[in-house]
């Protein structure tokens, strides 16, 4: 199977979510790379630099977890060309529409934000009514600088407040964009690489992760991608270039 840097980095990067491989996500690591043998070591080289680009933002324990099953998964049973035997893991109920739900301030919603900013390889649809969050910019001005397209929806209220980074954005070559309808554009939600959508009340700000009972829920459902897909293409079109 032939396949490209962004291929690996979407099926490695699929397994972080919930810092955990499930049986089914174990399964396919194994069968995707048991032959060529030369797949198999580009994807462990990759999940090296992942797990590098991972622990400047994620607990260096949670990391190391992460990556000691990858390699496992990618060395278990290898000379057999079979998967290994994982009847004794049941599957969990709807994998394959993932959900997570996380909330501050007990929990650090920022860090997984940031993670998951980390892990971008093409494209990012974000729709935030407020940012000001020095640390998530830093992220989003990242995946930037490494090649993702990224296209911001904002609120024009927001965007001039006191602490926003709207600004800092665009400036630095951002698609941003701010909402000019009588009305606040008020989503908390970004698409990202079209396969992971982050949806709740949480503003990306310090009064959000600190002081505010907030939530973000991660899914993989296709079909609220693409509802969430069209909705931002709504927003975009109303809004004008900052």
């Amino acid at each position: 199977m032939k396949l490209t840097e962004a291929d690996i980095d979407t099926l490695l990067s699929q397994t972080f979510d919930d810092q955990r491989l499930s049986r089914g996500e174990r399964r396919a690591l194994v069968q995707l790379v048991d032959n060529p043998p030369e797949l198999r070591l580009r994807v462990q080289r990759r999940s090296f630099e992942i797990a590098k680009t991972l622990a400047d933002t994620a607990p260096f324990a949670t990391v190391l977890a992460w990556l000691e099953e990858v390699q496992k998964a990618l060395t278990e049973d290898s000379s057999s060309g079979t998967a290994p035997d994982m009847t004794d893991e049941p599957d969990e109920p709807g994998k394959d529409e993932a959900t997570e739900a996380i909330f501050s301030p007990h929990q650090d919603v920022c860090r997984r934000i940031i993670a998951a900013l980390g892990r971008l390889t093409h494209k990012a649809e974000l729709a935030v009514f407020t940012i000001t969050d020095d640390r998530i910019t830093r992220a989003i001005l990242e995946a930037h600088r490494r090649g993702v397209t990224i296209r911001i929806v904002s609120d024009n209220d927001k965007a001039n407040d006191l602490g926003s980074d709207i600004q800092r954005l665009a400036s630095s070559g951002l698609a941003v964009r701010i909402d000019r309808t009588p009305v606040h554009m008020h989503h908390k939600f970004a698409v990202l690489d079209d396969r992971t959508l982050l949806n709740g009340s949480y503003n990306w700000t310090r009064g959000a992760a600190l002081e505010n009972h907030e939530n973000v829920v991660f899914h993989t459902s296709p079909a609220l991608l693409t509802a969430f897909k069209a909705e931002f293409e709504h927003c975009w079109k109303l809004a004008e270039p900052f």
